[in-house]
């Protein structure tokens, strides 16, 4: 993709989520657009129920402020981050802090949590409920992934929930992880990945397919290629074919479960 192409496929993706963080009483899920024709901020959903689908307990689902738990993503992060007290918390893509918020209650004080988004909208949102909620650990950010507002070597562990497949330079974003990671620093994200060949209408759809989370995946031989680039060791991508039980429910009548899942990816900086 030329630059042009990228930058709008950023601004595709951009207007959708200012959408969602300006519209904080339609539930809605970001990577769940209801038809290919309607936004995604249309359909009444419960976020509670999409978060525990994605693998989210009750307990974290009601410990964040309201209006941080946005039903966006295709996994839990948390499940497999295994965050310890004092850790330095990176997270790719934050919305309105869902994840975020998580993190500072295992890293405690001692730690500190980046969230890094590229929407306004979204950044404001999630300062917006880290003062209503008391976080004093959080520190949100705007920014793109590919150019990431962080210093390197000063993450332990970075995070991210159904984002980099939204990126137009994937290559980039784990190339950027690496710098700011410290030595021994790990991955901890969940994504889409494909399973099979997407079909022309779903991969040239730049407008919902791509900013519903779906044409713009990439494959695990793609993405363990990418991270194998960037130096990544201890690297695995595992498709989790239970996710296939939500993700039919994207773009109803589709049938996009037959060429995505979602996937848990870690890896380990040298």
């Amino acid at each position: 993709m030329n630059q042009v192409s990228n930058d709008q496929i950023r601004q595709n993706v951009r207007s959708r989520y200012k959408e969602i963080a300006l519209q904080p009483k339609k539930d809605s899920s970001c990577c769940a657009p209801t038809s290919a024709s309607s936004s995604c901020c249309d359909s009444p959903v419960d976020y509670t129920d999409i978060s525990v689908k994605l693998g989210y307990s009750n307990e974290e689902v009601t410990a964040v402020p309201d209006g941080a738990n946005l039903g966006l993503g295709c996994g839990n992060p948390q499940a497999i981050a295994e965050l310890q007290p004092g850790e330095v918390v990176l997270d790719l893509g934050s919305g309105g802090g869902f994840d975020c918020f998580l993190a500072s209650r295992q890293v405690g004080e001692a730690g500190r949590v980046i969230g890094v988004d590229m929407t306004p909208e979204m950044v404001s949102r999630a300062r917006a409920n880290a003062t209503k909620g008391g976080f004093t650990n959080t520190d949100f950010r705007l920014g793109e992934i590919e150019h990431l507002p962080v210093s390197d070597q000063t993450v332990d562990v970075i995070i991210s929930n159904c984002v980099i497949n939204l990126s137009p330079a994937k290559q980039q974003v784990f190339d950027e992880a690496f710098r700011v990671l410290r030595s021994g620093g790990r991955l901890a994200i969940s994504d889409i990945v494909t399973t099979a060949e997407l079909p022309p209408e779903i991969k040239n759809d730049l407008d919902v397919m791509y900013s519903g989370c779906i044409s713009g995946a990439s494959s695990v031989d793609e993405v363990t290629a990418m991270l194998t680039q960037s130096g990544f060791t201890n690297i695995i991508v595992e498709p989790k074919d239970n996710s296939k039980t939500f993700i039919r429910d994207w773009v109803p009548g589709a049938n996009v479960q037959n060429y995505i899942v979602s996937a848990v990816i870690t890896g380990i900086k040298p």
